[in-house]
């Protein structure tokens, strides 16, 4: 960065005012899709300055990594690409030109290991995420980027100038290009408030509605013995399918308030829109995946003698537990008399679902930017000089590294992006 541009910049640091600084590029957002698009501007020479709204870049990535840093997925690009729903034909250029492999190389190139999991999910050897960060940043930092936190955007004023607010008062920027890579609107405590949704549409930007993706949802009520006695515990080894659709194998958990967990999260983008069309959604719940009805039917048919019926499930089915106590609170009473009937109750129990959980308590969001509304530069057709990349794009995944990926992929695509349209006459 010129010696000017840093005694301009030192200034507006030290003193409470407003004040005009014109550069080169400017990236809104320090999560993956706009780190992404810095190292990409960064290696082509361009100046850039990121500016995030946290105390640090990268907080929400951070915290998707613990507990296991799931990278990217390791399945076959086909069916990786599907998984993006209906946004797949949009983000496949995308993916194509930063594809799963590519990424992993690209963490290699950083000095972190990675490795295949037994589910196809590709992890750093150590699982974590600071330290891919820390060589990250350690990268951009060499290559001239310049990070600026607690620095949170206000859109423009009446001069087309970005408004950035910080500690020491308010800067207007004048960037050749902007990059917006602001997050979704959920895990708001991170940066991803969604706060940007009206910025856009002031300046006459269509933005899908912002909805909770890979999210728990609510029941109706649980009886207060189902809560008391289960909230929070684990259902496993169960599947679970929307009616006509085919089963999932996994595992969720009972909620205060109704379900959630990564089976649960498999589902939600049907769910959602199951309860927007139709007010409600139920789900079939089959609790023993692994035995047929007709063997659970057989099993349950046997004489109990004089075994309680909590027993009796215990004995022959080894049902118990959060399962036994969900299908006692799904289940008419006078079903349990009824062996035929009782298996056809473990093997589908409906449960119906009313609502999503709050946006802010999602994984990610889906809604935002639709693709329609950028070029194949991802850039405005309504802002020439602004473009977007990452989860405020309109598009969803499921967990399992399918949102990490779509975020590097879209930030590399929109710096690319950049570049080009800077090269234009």
């Amino acid at each position: 960065m010129p010696a000017e541009k840093n005694q301009i910049l030192l200034a507006i640091t030290r003193e409470p005012s407003v004040r005009f600084v014109p550069f080169d590029i400017a990236i809104i957002g320090g999560g993956p899709a706009g780190l992404m698009a810095a190292e990409v501007l960064s290696q082509a020479g361009v100046a850039v300055d990121l500016y995030d709204a946290m105390p640090s870049v990268g907080r929400k990535f951070l915290l998707a990594g613990v507990g296991g840093m799931n990278i990217t997925h390791a399945e076959d690009f086909a069916a990786f690409v599907d998984r993006y729903r209906q946004r797949a034909d949009d983000l496949r250029p995308l993916l194509e030109a930063f594809s799963p492999n590519t990424l992993r190389e690209w963490i290699h190139g950083l000095g972190i290991d990675t490795f295949v999991g037994s589910s196809g999910r590709v992890f750093p050897t150590d699982m974590k995420a600071a330290p891919l960060l820390r060589a990250w940043l350690k990268r951009l930092r060499e290559h001239g980027v310049q990070l600026h936190t607690r620095q949170r955007w206000l859109g423009w004023n009446k001069k087309g100038q970005l408004r950035i607010a910080g500690p020491h008062g308010e800067t207007q920027l004048e960037p050749a290009a902007t990059l917006l890579a602001l997050g979704g609107g959920s895990w708001s405590r991170l940066g991803s408030d969604g706060a940007w949704v009206p910025l856009l549409q002031t300046r006459g930007v269509s933005v899908a509605p912002l909805q909770p993706a890979n999210c728990g949802f609510e029941v109706a009520g649980w009886s207060a013995h189902l809560v008391e006695k289960f909230a929070g515990a684990p259902l496993k080894t169960v599947s679970l399918a929307l009616p006509n659709e085919t089963p999932r194998k996994g595992e969720f958990v009972l909620t205060a308030t109704g379900i959630e967990g990564s089976l649960v999260y498999a589902l939600s983008a049907d769910i959602r829109e199951t309860i927007n069309a139709s007010g409600s959604a139920t789900v079939l719940l089959d609790l023993l995946p692994d035995r047929t009805q007709a063997n659970i039917a057989a099993a349950l048919a046997k004489p109990r003698g004089s075994q309680s019926m909590a027993k009796h499930l215990h004995r022959q089915l080894k049902l118990d537990g959060a399962k036994a106590a969900l299908l006692r609170e799904l289940t008419a009473a006078e079903t349990f008399q009824d062996p035929q009937a009782l298996a056809t109750s473990i093997k589908a129990l409906p449960i119906t679902l009313v609502r999503p959980r709050p946006l802010d308590e999602a994984i990610s969001s889906a809604g935002g930017v639709p693709f329609e509304a950028l070029d194949e530069n991802l850039m405005l057709r309504q802002l020439p000089g602004v473009f977007c990349a990452g989860e405020m794009l309109d598009w969803e995944a499921p967990t399992g590294g399918y949102l990490l990926t779509a975020c590097f992929a879209s930030g590399r695509a929109a710096a690319e992006g950049i570049l080009r349209w800077r090269k234009q006459p």
